[in-house]
């Protein structure tokens, strides 16, 4: 009789065992209806065994049934109440839900179970969606305490830093984060774009050289190279690496406005009107667009549409003073004298208070007599920071989340 029942418990969990294996080959075949009526089938067959339940809820996930899934790690933590990847799991299932404070708790019980990078950074992405990006830096920052060799960490902490304005800070974990993975892309392009920033062209280069290897199709990456010859003016070079960017993304009006702004600088302004008037219809409500596009109309012959262009640029934006100051030039030129002071006068008011607001970061330049020249140097310090769309990307991208 022992003997008997040693046989059929030996059948049973062959049975059982043959069945999840089933269950994961048609999961991995697409057949997650099938997977999930054979892992139900295990459930009844073992009541007591946490991970089919676990493996039922990954199935209801794939199935975008995220309530159901919840439920059902519920069962299993009252089965296994220290399993940190049910917790993990049932967080992820709560942020596609959009309840964000549910998931947070579900992070953080999983954390407080056992620290693991996948739910330091889940939790990461939750602050970051909430726009608390201090939080969100202390999380990646106690997650690298967990696992300090880990490059995605350290490059997204880095890219946190770079977004707050600490360069130097970014720069050490970028740095870093290369260290330990020398083709890692976004830590390429953010440390390149830094680099952009302080005009050191050539080091910056020879970074984006390397991320070319890797990744060759990269818009933000042709982007910042065009950007790098623009700064050497080489102007040719610039617009040939910024139309390849342009043809990879075709609807980046980043990429459009710096093609404006080089052929702006080479004086060929029917082609500036051009893209630059592409990336008004992409991104209406961008102030500088309107700004780029009347000095373009202008040196056109077009007044009365380059003064509505300046116009709609200060409405836009009541705290640039570029803009001001170039409708000063721009009515200057056309003979009304009266408007030009009174733009003058507002560019002087907000000059003074963008010098209170950011003491260390605004310089004018006193030989200026270019109306070129404060514009170009702003949307040359600011575009070439492409880069930092790596943060949007590749830390709020709710799309890759899946469960464990």
């Amino acid at each position: 009789m022992m003997h008997v029942n040693h046989s059929f418990r030996n059948s049973w969990r062959r049975r059982t065992a043959c069945a999840s294996t089933l269950c994961l080959i048609f999961r991995n075949d697409g057949q997650i209806q099938e997977s999930l009526e054979v892992f139900q089938s295990c459930c009844i067959l073992n009541t007591k065994n946490s991970d089919y339940l676990k493996q039922v809820g990954r199935s209801l996930f794939l199935l975008a049934r995220h309530k159901a899934a919840i439920e059902v790690y519920n069962e299993a933590l009252k089965l296994e109440d220290a399993d940190w990847k049910s917790y993990h799991n049932q967080g992820i299932c709560y942020i596609y839900l959009k309840d964000l404070t549910k998931a947070k708790d579900c992070f953080k019980k999983a954390l407080q179970i056992n620290r693991n990078e996948k739910s330091f950074v889940m939790l990461g992405k939750i602050f970051l969606q909430e726009q608390d990006i201090e939080m969100a830096i202390d999380v990646y920052r106690r997650a690298i305490e967990f696992s300090p060799e880990n490059p995605e960490l350290l490059t997204s902490l880095g890219l946190l830093y770079m977004h707050m304005g600490s360069y130097q800070k970014a720069f050490e974990h970028l740095g870093t984060a290369m260290t330990y993975d020398p083709t890692n892309f976004d830590a390429i392009l953010a440390a390149g774009s830094m680099m952009q920033t302080h005009h050191d062209y050539d080091v910056a280069l020879t970074k984006y050289r390397v991320a070319a290897a890797a990744v060759p199709e990269s818009a933000p990456l042709w982007n910042n190279i065009g950007m790098c010859f623009f700064g050497k003016k080489k102007y040719v070079a610039a617009i040939s690496c910024l139309k390849r960017a342009c043809y990879l993304a075709p609807f980046e009006w980043k990429v459009l406005q710096n093609l404006g702004l080089v052929h702006l600088t080479m004086h060929q302004f029917a082609s500036a009107f051009h893209f630059l008037s592409a990336a008004v219809s992409v991104k209406p409500q961008v102030a500088e667009l309107y700004m780029l596009l009347a000095v373009a109309l202008a040196h056109l012959s077009d007044p009365e549409n380059a003064k509505q262009a300046y116009e709609k640029a200060m409405t836009l934006d009541p705290k640039d003073p570029a803009i001001p100051l170039n409708f000063c030039v721009f009515c200057y030129n056309i003979g009304e004298r009266k408007a030009a002071v009174k733009y003058l006068t507002e560019f002087e008011l907000r000059l003074k208070t963008l010098r209170q607001e950011q003491p260390n970061n605004f310089a004018i330049d006193k030989e200026g007599g270019n109306r070129f020249c404060l514009e170009v140097k702003k949307v040359h310090s600011n575009k070439q920071q492409f880069a930092k769309n790596a943060l949007v990307r590749n830390i709020q991208n709710l799309s890759k989340m899946t469960t464990i």
